[in-house]
């Protein structure tokens, strides 16, 4: 992937009448390997969340997986932070 290609991303979620506070990360990483990985880390606003890493083949694939996440949870109404 470029290096001026978008490779992290900190989206949040906040809506204090439903008591929601909720953050997604999403970024691409080198491995140890020939793969790239794309890790998702989510949860509510102040604690370590959950996180789940998907292997690509390539960085473009793992950069392609990236910006189809962004635009679903931009969809379901997160604000990018960073």
């Amino acid at each position: 992937m470029p290096q001026d290609a978008l490779d992290a991303m900190l989206l949040e979620k906040v809506d204090p009448a439903k008591g929601m506070a909720r953050f997604y990360v999403i970024s691409v990483e080198p491995t140890l390997f020939p793969e790239t990985a794309l890790v998702r880390r989510w949860g509510r606003i102040g604690t370590a969340g959950r996180q789940r890493i998907e292997l690509h083949p390539s960085p473009r694939s793992a950069g392609d997986a990236l910006r189809r996440w962004l635009r679903r949870k931009i969809r379901r109404g997160y604000i990018p932070r960073g």
